[in-house]
């Protein structure tokens, strides 16, 4: 699977995309997200698992735990392959106001 494939499958998931909301305020250790999203801690692990295959976080060993982190370089590439299709749908309400603006002038 691609990168940008295996990104947009891992944010598929409602949960994973939680998560990564959860991770914008700073990193996390695995048992700091069990709280926040009262899931088990093998359920939370596999989900973060899937998030870091896909590049969107990155995991170090600090002591006894293992902090999860935003990987920016992750998230870039499905905000650069987003960005594509905001082209698209700016040129299409541009359009659209067009076109309303001459409805109105017709009148």
């Amino acid at each position: 699977m691609n990168p940008l494939d295996s990104s947009l499958s891992a944010v598929a998931d409602p949960t994973r995309r939680a998560i990564l909301g959860h991770l914008r305020g700073g990193s996390a250790t695995v048992s700091a997200l069990v709280e926040q999203f009262d899931l088990t801690q093998p359920t939370i692990s596999s989900h973060l698992k899937i998030l870091e295959r896909a590049g969107l976080i990155t995991r170090q060993q600090i002591g006894q735990t293992r902090p999860c982190s935003l990987n920016p370089a992750g998230l870039k590439a499905i905000s650069d392959w987003l960005g594509d299709y905001a082209m698209f749908w700016e040129g299409a309400i541009d359009r659209f106001a067009e076109f309303v603006s001459d409805k109105e002038s017709d009148k």
